[in-house]
């Protein structure tokens, strides 16, 4: 790798001291940039040639330079005459002007150590391309060591030359005296030109006479680099002293020989005894057989057999060569006329142009690039000629590579994309680019299709006129998908809904809605139903192909899997659109029956969409039921911990409600508290506690009871141990109202209470039937008070009449045969235990179902506690109950009330109101405003 390194830098060196000792310090570098060294050529190939730029235009340029030093080894009087030699040929070229020969930019400029001309743009000389790298750089570049030339750059650079001689022949009266590979030059297109008029001779007679051209005799003392080359020379200038214009008809012939034989010349000479050598030449050729042309072409090899010919007056002479059939070459006619093309008027032109697509498949792209690419590009400038040369351009770049594209044709298409007139020739532009609008956005950058290709297809869409109209929006699908999204969206779209609403023709308006329906898959589903489907609303014609283009755009949108029209769309705006228009008088039975059958597919997918969304909330508030209940069972299992924390609390209030009702004494040393009240004055604490109290029992006094309902007694339960007790030191902390959970005894008295005195419990029975828990709810609620037991009356109704003045008492209970609950149930004195039943659910369903009128959050707040203790007694009677009767014993303080909150089985609007309300014991009222003064 280093030692590539080191080879490249050493030739970059190499030709920087190239150019630096040839050109520094002559004239043409004051005009002109010089470059890098690209060829050789000229007799000898002594001429180096590099590229360059003239600095006023920077025109590109090719500088041919003589380096002096090349003749370093000759004598004073030897190199004069080489100079002299090589200034002759340069300076007869510039006064010869004609596009076979070589044109000259800057004339001969000689220096100290160098001369130096300038010409147009070169590639190489035919020699280097067959071979001959002489006097070129090294390494040899791979642009001249890879290239091949082609049959029709062959044909057509022979042909180039023939008519180069005829010119010097017809018109000029010169004999070249030196045609050589090395005085051929390929000019940048690929051209082949003549150079090297070093040993040219002009006639002496008058123009109107048989041209004479004087010889010279052969000097072989003279250096190389003053005589032509003898190999392909005609054997008469070195045998007979003579030469005319038949000599260079030889010299071609022999040119011919070398570009079909790898540049090898059909005869070697040895210089050092050239006589010998040109009279065995003369006897070769006067026995020259076909085997020696084997690898010339077929239909030429007669014709440089003649050329080769030892008499002069058989060979053929330039004019005759230029006609052979070898040179009718498609191809090279073509090539010709494009040499010839500024003689051509624009009818001419334009015949050309248009058969030029059938001829540019069969040509070499090398060549199409270099030779024809050029010459169209040129006629951009004549406005007439553009929409019979785009076609051709066009069809080049499809050929093109992505960077030639942006290289050698974008540039020159920029004005072409802008050209507006004149009209006719305009609208003719705009047809052409939108036909090839994919290949335009396929290679040309994002910024130039913004700059220069949209504008132009929106430009179309505006234009007056109908054809362009509804050519622009039949081919604008088909390069949809290489558009921009925000360019689709915000520029083109707009444009097709202007054209289709402010049209008069009815074409451009079915048009534009099939055109909305074949890119709708290139948009976004939102933007469709916000902007695409909103505007069908507002076309205002009703031709039956308008209306099957809005059914269409319909379809496509409904039917689409990207799309797709939401249901709430389909019921609100799609559906009411499409109904009305479905029954338009115009329309066939084909195109009713089109739209039916669409909407049918709406309706129905409309149908089945919504009685799925439906079916789906059923089923989720089903879920949510059941989970409803699933979370009131566990809320026994939470309330068991709540419960046994605020046992102590709950028995102090307990024990002290009950003693201010009854006047009785308290059963527990706890229940102190009574003694206190009635033996000793109350503390302002205590008073306002009790004025509380009072303005409650005032409020209870005006509210309108529930009706108690009859309910079956409930069958004592065997006592069982309480765990709870366990936890109530470990919960004396709390000091929330408590729920306590006394054991169940043989009978059970719950009395309505103050507020003071009641609390709510869940207690669940920890002896054998401790497994039933995840059975059912196993729950026991009811009201405490201290030290305040009554006998229970198994066939009382739910609620007893009063025992005592003042007081309410209640029991509720659950029989053994409940089959929904697993209730703690026993017979009395020691009855067996009841076998327990399966968990049965549907008591809940029924006991909280829709017949029962729901209780709102308001009528809950306002209610009091007196009246919370009714709502939650079950009508008598009620669905559900007639063999059962609710396990649970509840008792609820307030709205506040331990156990329910958090609990949503537990929201008050789950539980019904009955229909009958109790009315209020005159008794109890009396009994708690004397006690409360």
């Amino acid at each position: 790798m280093e030692s590539m390194l080191n080879k490249l830098k050493s030739t970059v060196t190499k030709v920087t001291a190239d150019v630096t000792s040839a050109v520094m310090g002559n004239p043409v570098t004051r005009e002109f940039d010089v470059g890098r060294h690209i060829a050789s050529g000229g007799s000898g190939l002594a001429w180096k040639i590099f590229n360059g730029t003239k600095k006023s235009t920077k025109q590109e340029v090719a500088v041919f330079v003589f380096d002096k030093k090349l003749i370093d080894k000759y004598q004073k009087f030897e190199k004069d005459q080489i100079i002299d030699s090589l200034k002759r040929g340069v300076q007869q070229l510039t006064r010869l002007r004609h596009p076979r020969l070589l044109t000259v930019q800057h004339p001969l400029e000689e220096s100290r150590d160098c001369l130096a001309f300038c010409t147009e743009p070169v590639f190489a000389s035919l020699a280097n391309v067959l071979g001959n790298w002489e006097n070129l750089p090294s390494p040899i570049s791979p642009d001249i060591k890879d290239y091949k030339l082609y049959d029709v750059e062959t044909k057509y650079g022979l042909l180039q030359v023939s008519e180069g001689l005829s010119f010097l022949h017809s018109s000029v009266k010169m004999v070249h005296g030196n045609i050589t590979p090395e005085n051929i030059i390929l000019n940048k297109s690929g051209a082949w030109k003549i150079m090297g008029f070093d040993f040219c001779v002009s006639s002496t007679n008058p123009s109107e006479q048989e041209p004479k051209f004087p010889c010279k005799e052969w000097d072989p003392n003279l250096p190389s680099l003053c005589l032509p080359n003898p190999e392909y020379l005609a054997p008469e200038y070195i045998l007979s002293v003579s030469c005319e214009a038949a000599s260079d008809m030889y010299s071609l012939g022999t040119v011919m020989y070398a570009v079909f034989n790898k540049g090898k010349p059909i005869f070697e000479v040895n210089k050092q005894d050239i006589y010998k050598s040109f009279s065995r030449q003369l006897d070769q050729l006067s026995r020259l057989g076909s085997s020696s042309l084997a690898n010339i072409p077929e239909e030429v090899r007669e014709h440089v057999k003649l050329l080769l010919n030892v008499t002069p007056a058989v060979r053929p002479d330039a004019d005759q060569m230029t006609k052979i059939p070898f040179f009718d070459d498609v191809g090279a006619v073509t090539l010709q006329y494009f040499d010839t093309l500024f003689q051509r008027d624009n009818l001419q032109k334009s015949q050309f142009f248009k058969g030029l697509p059938k001829v540019l498949p069969k040509l070499p792209k090398r060549v199409i690039v270099q030779r024809i690419l050029p010459c169209l590009t040129s006629e951009f400038v004549n406005p007439d000629m553009v929409p019979f040369v785009l076609p051709n351009v066009l069809l080049i770049a499809e050929e093109c590579t992505k960077e030639e594209y942006v290289k050698l044709i974008l540039p020159e298409l920029g004005p072409v994309f802008k050209q507006q007139e004149p009209i006719q020739a305009s609208n003719m532009i705009l047809l052409i680019f939108l036909q090839k609008m994919d290949l335009l956005l396929t290679k040309t950058p994002p910024d130039e299709i913004k700059n220069s290709v949209l504008p132009m297809v929106y430009r179309a869409l505006e234009a007056p006129s109908i054809q362009i109209q509804e050519l622009c929006l039949n081919i604008i699908p088909t390069f949809a998908n290489l558009i921009d999204y925000p360019s689709m969206k915000n520029a083109l779209i707009p444009r097709i809904k202007n054209a289709c609403l402010q049209t008069s023709s009815l074409a451009v308006r079915v048009n534009s809605l099939v055109c909305l329906g074949k890119i709708l898959e290139y948009l976004d589903k939102w933007f469709v139903l916000d902007d695409i489907l909103p505007f069908l609303q507002q076309i205002p014609s009703k031709e039956p192909a308008v209306l099957m283009g809005i059914l269409g755009i319909y379809k496509c949108t409904f039917t689409h899997k990207k799309l797709g029209i939401t249901k709430e769309q389909l019921a609100g705006k799609v559906l009411p659109h499409l109904i009305p228009l479905s029954i338009e008088n115009n329309l066939n039975l084909n195109q009713f029956n089109s739209f039916i059958s669409v909407i049918k597919e709406m309706l129905n997918r409309l149908e089945s969409e919504h009685k799925t969304k439906l079916e789906q909330l059923h089923i989720m508030q089903e879920q949510q039921k059941s989970l409803d209940i699933g979370n009131q069972m566990n809320a026994s299992e939470e309330t068991k911990v709540t419960s046994a924390g605020n046992q102590q609390i709950d028995k102090v209030f307990n024990s002290i409600g009950a003693d201010l009702l009854t006047g009785s004494e308290p059963d527990n040393k706890e229940d102190g508290l009574q003694s206190k009240h009635k033996g000793v004055s109350l503390t302002l604490e205590e008073k306002q506690k009790l004025a509380k109290e009072q303005e409650q029992a005032h409020k209870l006094k005006s509210q309108q009871p529930l009706k108690p309902q009859v309910h079956t007694p409930v069958v004592p339960v065997k006592q069982t141990k309480d765990l709870t007790d366990t936890l109530m030191d470990n919960m004396s902390s709390l000091s929330s109202l408590s729920v306590s959970t006394p054991k169940i005894s043989a009978s059970s008295t719950f009395t309505s209470v103050p507020p003071m005195g009641l609390g709510m419990m869940f207690s669940t029975p920890v002896d054998n039937t401790k497994r039933n828990l995840t059975n059912g709810l196993n729950a026991n609620m009811g009201f405490q008070t201290s030290g305040f037991n009554m006998p229970v009356n198994t066939n009382q109704n739910f609620f007893s009449s009063p025992s005592t003045p003042g007081v309410t008492k209640m029991t509720l209970g659950t029989p053994a045969s409940l089959p929904n609950f697993n209730a703690m149930s026993a017979s009395p004195a020691g009855a067996k235990q009841t076998q327990q039943r399966p968990t049965d659910m549907s008591a809940l369903n029924n006991l909280f179902g829709p017949q029962k009128p729901k209780v709102s959050m308001n009528q809950l707040s306002q209610q009091k506690p007196n009246q919370w203790l009714n709502q939650f007694v079950p009508p008598q009677g009620s669905p559900g109950m007639g063999s059962t009767v609710m396990g649970t014993q509840m008792n609820m303080m307030g709205q506040s009330a331990f156990g329910i909150q958090g609990n949503p089985f537990f929201n008050p609007q789950n539980f019904a109101q009955p229909p009958t309300t109790m009315t209020s014991s005159s008794s109890a009222s009396n009994d708690l405003k004397d006690l409360f003064g």
